[in-house]
């Protein structure tokens, strides 16, 4: 199936998503038609949820990394403070 989407400059996922794009007239004259507009429908927003949650799982994942350097830099602290006597 040839390609049929129109594309909306930028890329930006937050735009994008508020943009109604129409594939042939507004107002699809037969099932054809409409069958041909909710496919390109579900299409870009099966391509704008894969987006999302491409960015969510970099996003998780790049805290993990933040996380794990947050716990060598605790442990190296630790490590530097030597033990401590507890006065009671």
């Amino acid at each position: 199936m040839a390609d049929l989407r129109t594309s909306v400059g930028g890329g930006d996922v937050r735009n994008d998503a508020d943009m109604a794009v129409s594939v042939t007239s507004p107002d699809p004259k037969n099932v054809q038609e409409l069958t041909q507009y909710v496919t390109v429908l579900l299409q870009q927003m099966q391509e704008r949820f894969q987006t999302m949650s491409d960015q969510i799982i970099t996003r998780i994942d790049e805290m993990g990394n933040r996380i794990d350097d947050l716990e060598r830099n605790i442990a190296d602290l630790m490590t530097q403070a030597g033990p401590e006597e507890v006065d009671k």
